[in-house]
């Protein structure tokens, strides 16, 4: 089921990680979208529900995390896109043009995705979070150019100040054997 918020704490503890998120689940009625260890021994929790629930298993993730926090959200009103971007379960037929963005934290990206799927029309491919990346995360989509780029900057300014934006780019054309590696 699908709910109006979603919620994310990323830990760099994978045991105080289980332990936040079994006291996440145990605090609020959320269903775990994603939880699990990641690269660089990091652990992260997605979590939805609705916004009070989501508020307060974030809050719970926070308090049993403390300085183990790398980073966290509560976005009220999530795209409908994120949560299958999230499975990488998008089905894509043929890029048109191709924005990435490339973050630090697996949390940031899934701000940065929201946020540039809210700007413009624009599909999402897929959020990919941490694992095998380092810790780091990217989000791809697809849709004509101009709209792609007011996406990824749009994206690029929500997680502008927080220090985690490594690059993004925007394909106006892509190969077409780049389009068979990313749908």
């Amino acid at each position: 089921m699908i709910y109006p918020a979603i919620g994310m704490v990323e830990f760099l503890s994978v045991a105080k990680g289980i332990e936040a998120m079994d006291a996440m689940i145990k605090v609020a009625s959320i269903d775990v979208i994603e939880a699990h260890p990641c690269c660089a021994g990091k652990f992260y929790a997605v979590v939805t529900g609705d916004v009070d629930a989501v508020k307060t298993s974030v809050e719970e993730g926070l308090r049993i995390g403390k300085h183990f926090v790398v980073d966290s959200f509560v976005i009220p009103n999530v795209h409908e896109q994120v949560y299958p971007a999230l499975k990488c379960a998008v089905d894509v037929k043929k890029l048109q043009s191709l924005g990435v963005i490339e973050t630090f934290s697996a949390a940031s990206c899934i701000k940065a995705a929201d946020a540039a799927a809210k700007a413009a029309d624009v599909t999402l491919i897929e959020i990919r979070l941490a694992m095998g990346l380092g810790g780091k995360a990217y989000i791809t989509m697809t849709g004509d150019v101009s709209a792609v780029e007011a996406s990824v900057r749009a994206g690029v300014d929500e997680i502008a100040n927080d220090g985690t934006l490594v690059t993004s780019v925007v394909i106006p054309a892509p190969h077409p054997d780049v389009d068979k590696l990313m749908i």
